[in-house]
């Protein structure tokens, strides 16, 4: 419990930034596992539409500190290579 108004708006925004962090990985997660799939498909037209949105997507949340610059480039690195494959 917050004993201090400011502790308290903290709290409140602490919560709503965990949230939308939260939406923002899940997002990600989920355009990642389709573009496996597509990949695994053989689904080449799919699959580089979709990279582009991942990527995208990836560098919002490194803008928005949601995931480290590295860390995105890891991953943007891999699915790239992941569609590659397929050329």
């Amino acid at each position: 419990m917050a004993h201090s108004l400011q502790a308290s708006k903290r709290i409140r925004q602490n919560e709503k930034a965990r949230i939308r962090n939260k939406s923002m990985k899940n997002e990600i997660k989920t355009l990642t596992k389709t573009l496996r799939d597509k990949v695994e498909a053989k689904d080449l037209d799919g699959a580089e539409a979709l990279l582009g949105k991942v990527a995208s997507k990836l560098d919002k949340a490194a803008k928005n500190n949601i995931y480290h610059r590295n860390t995105v480039a890891r991953h943007k690195a891999s699915n790239a290579r992941l569609v590659s494959s397929l050329s």
